[in-house]
């Protein structure tokens, strides 16, 4: 389009443009059915004098007028050679995208046609794009930063072109699940009176994000996706409901800590063994609890709502990610065709318990505690046929306190020193009188907390002691083999499970009653008390055994196969007081009760909170704290319609005031140009704003209960 002075008039007070549309482009996609898209900017315009002859367009007025009018061709032209048509409301928005630049209300960095062609997502037939420039900028955003605010009045496609970023992330795998989320304020007691259950009393309050994703996915897919957890659609109080009772032990590095008495700064143990900081405890109140079993006899307690990471033997063939699951999510599908579904993790590394001074050598506590005679009436001895032990035992303890003592029997004898008058105790005997271990037998022996929560090394020296001097393989052609251990000792039997677990490998357990028959020496053989056989497997590159003979054999059977645990069972266990907690660990995972790991945050997850507005502080606070790795947050809300009780403040307004200005959270603010729904709403939102500008705020809240239902907007 070419600009020139008119022939009619003074130069500087009219200026004529003259422009071609190309022979390719039909001149009705130019100037709409009908003329329609002609009138539009002949009535944005209506100084200026527009002709059409032929191809040919020209428009002579005031010269700022015609240069935009120029500017609004050329715009359109680069939009149609995209192949997307124009349209009145397109054609609108162009016009007061530039008036905007020329007039200096917007930086004009980005043009009509770049705004009007940024194309989101394409589902059904149909392309969801922002529609005005602060649409864009918001969609920017969220490209851009991880948690994004959204705000804005109604129908300015804030949660619409939110969800449909949130849909692009799932299929291209940038994100493994979508969390949709809204504070369920009018769906909570106020509808407490109405028959059914929550969820179908919640239902109509979430109904417009199901609308959505009917827009942007086949409804057929939509179930599937929600069943398996792809996509959640849920009030606010679920997602701050994943919690365990507070009773519920946690391990840190000093042990084991009921997860209600943890608080923000405390240390616990991840899934890498390490030690990670707690970042939120939240309160949740009294909960449905369930009992969460898996096959090798480990269990914990948990809500409903709280979060698992698990895969199925179908995701570990094809190489796929671990997915994260709810435990109500799992209730009823826990058994696939040949075995139960759902695989638990494991720790990745042994558990790192801070290093303690220990009175006696692990390995040689471990030898007495498996074989040895502790009883106290007689000088501890270790029964062995083994002269390696037996050495290993002698190298470990003070020189000249182990003497052979005829048949099998090794053990610590007195040392005396020429004059003594009386003589001194035994210094095994000691220690192990130090350890409260003298005096006990075979059926009360355990190991002492020192070692128990000791430093790996120190873990697996006392595991190698006890599996040389009383552990059994159980060896299968052409399989791995079986490490065993068997003891009449239940607290011994625990703490073999508990170095087990903490070195990353699985313990299964089981009863052998006395009433069995034995064989020993060929000839049948009475027990005396019920013995506990526990199946061990570790992990590769943690060696059981020291003892020669067994680690050959261990190791030329290809060693006792990968560790695994399943879910077994989920069973109701009434209600209880619970706590979620927040880690900081970068896979969220935190060990709870039987080395167990679970978690409350989301990762890999697209969420969006809906209706902000109506959430409080604390909720706000809640929601953005559950943030995980590699997840996204955006948050959008209308702080002129807060639908909170009085006196409670509103979180979207708090957090404002909070996090403007902090690395990586953005607030994209939207107006009443920005409506994308009839023309008339974003005249009744200019209305009510004007109102409350005359009039004021009654105690700063605005009062309006305005509908806070979305429509389709932002398409």
């Amino acid at each position: 389009m070419t600009q020139t002075p008119s022939a009619h008039t003074p130069a500087q007070e009219q200026a004529t443009a003259q422009f071609t549309v190309p022979a390719q482009h039909p001149m009705v996609t130019v100037l709409g059915s009908g003329d329609s898209l002609l009138r539009v900017i002949e009535k944005a315009f209506p100084a200026a004098d527009i002709h059409v002859r032929g191809n040919e367009i020209s428009a002579t007025g005031d010269p700022a007028e015609v240069a935009l009018i120029q500017r609004v061709f050329d715009e359109m032209m680069l939009v149609l050679r995209t192949g997307q048509p124009m349209t009145e409301d397109a054609v609108e928005r162009s016009i007061a995208m530039l008036k905007a630049s020329e007039n200096g209300e917007s930086d004009g960095e980005e043009t009509p046609a770049e705004v009007l062609t940024q194309n989101i997502l394409s589902s059904r037939g149909r392309t969801i794009r922002p529609k005005t420039l602060n649409q864009k900028r918001y969609v920017d955003a969220i490209d851009k930063h991880t948690i994004v605010f959204g705000i804005g009045p109604a129908g300015t496609g804030k949660t619409y072109l939110a969800m449909a970023k949130a849909v692009q992330a799932l299929q291209s795998k940038q994100v493994n699940r979508i969390i949709l989320t809204r504070p369920a304020v009018e769906a909570g007691e106020r509808l407490g009176f109405l028959p059914g259950t929550l969820y179908e009393k919640i239902d109509p309050y979430l109904r417009p994000l199901y609308d959505a994703l009917h827009d942007m996915l086949d409804p057929d897919s939509i179930p599937r996706l929600m069943a398996a957890g792809t996509i959640e659609v849920a009030p606010l109080a679920y997602m701050r409901g994943r919690a365990q009772p507070v009773f519920t032990d946690v391990l840190t590095p000093d042990g084991w800590r009921p997860i209600g008495d943890l608080q923000v700064g405390d240390l616990v143990i991840g899934s890498n063994g390490e030690p990670t900081p707690v970042l939120g405890v939240y309160p949740q109140g009294e909960k449905d609890i369930y009992r969460v079993t898996a096959q090798d006899g480990s269990w914990t307690l948990c809500c409903g709502e709280h979060l698992w990471t698990v895969r199925t033997a179908s995701d570990e063939r094809r190489d796929r990610p671990w997915r994260v699951l709810e435990t109500r999510e799992m209730i009823g599908d826990l058994r696939a065709a040949r075995g139960r579904r759902y695989e638990l993790p494991l720790l990745t590394a042994p558990v790192c318990f801070p290093e303690r001074e220990v009175p006696m050598d692990p390995y040689a506590l471990g030898l007495l505690l498996g074989d040895g005679c502790l009883t106290g009436s007689t000088t501890p001895s270790f029964p062995t046929s083994d002269a390696e032990p037996a050495v290993a035992l002698e190298s470990a303890l003070p020189a000249g306190v182990v003497r052979h003592g005829g048949g099998p029997d090794h053990g610590p004898t007195r040392v005396t020193s020429p004059g003594d008058v009386v003589t001194p105790e035994n210094p095994v005997t000691r220690v192990l009188r130090e350890l409260d271990l003298l005096g006990t037998r075979s059926h009360t022996k355990s190991v002492p907390d020192d070692y128990l929560y000791n430093s790996a090394d120190v873990r697996l020296a006392v595991l190698q002691g006890l599996l040389d001097s009383d552990g059994d393989l159980v060896t299968h052609k052409d399989r791995t083999c079986r490490i065993q251990y068997a003891t009449t000792s239940i607290p011994l039997r625990d703490d073999v499970i508990s170095l087990v677990r903490s070195l990353g490998g699985v313990a299964h357990t089981r009863r052998r009653t006395a009433e069995e028959p034995g064989r020993a020496g060929g000839r049948d053989a009475a027990h005396p008390r019920d013995a506990h056989i526990v199946d061990i497997r570790l992990p590769e590159g943690v060696e059981p055994f020291r003892l020669a003979r067994k680690r050959e054999t261990y190791l030329a059977a290809g060693g006792g196969g990968r560790p695994a645990r399943f879910i077994d069972s989920i069973e109701p266990a009434g209600r209880e007081e619970a706590v979620c907690i927040q880690v900081a660990a970068e896979d969220s995972l935190y060990v709870t009760q039987d080395y167990l790991l679970t978690h409350n945050t989301l990762n890999d997850a697209f969420i969006i909170l809906d209706e902000a507005q109506n959430t409080s502080p604390e909720q706000m606070k809640m929601f953005l704290t559950r943030l995980g790795f590699d997840s996204k947050i955006v948050i959008t809300g209308d702080v002129t319609q807060v639908d909170l009780p009085d006196g409670t403040k509103s979180g979207l307004r708090q957090v404002q005031d909070i996090l403007e200005g902090v690395d990586d959270v953005h607030f994209s603010r939207l107006s009443s140009h920005d409506v994308v729904r009839h023309k008339l709403v974003g005249r009744i939102v200019d209305a009510y704003e004007k109102y409350d500008d005359r009039h004021g705020t009654e105690n700063g809240t605005h009062k309006g209960r305005g509908t806070s239902g979305r429509g389709h907007k932002g398409k």
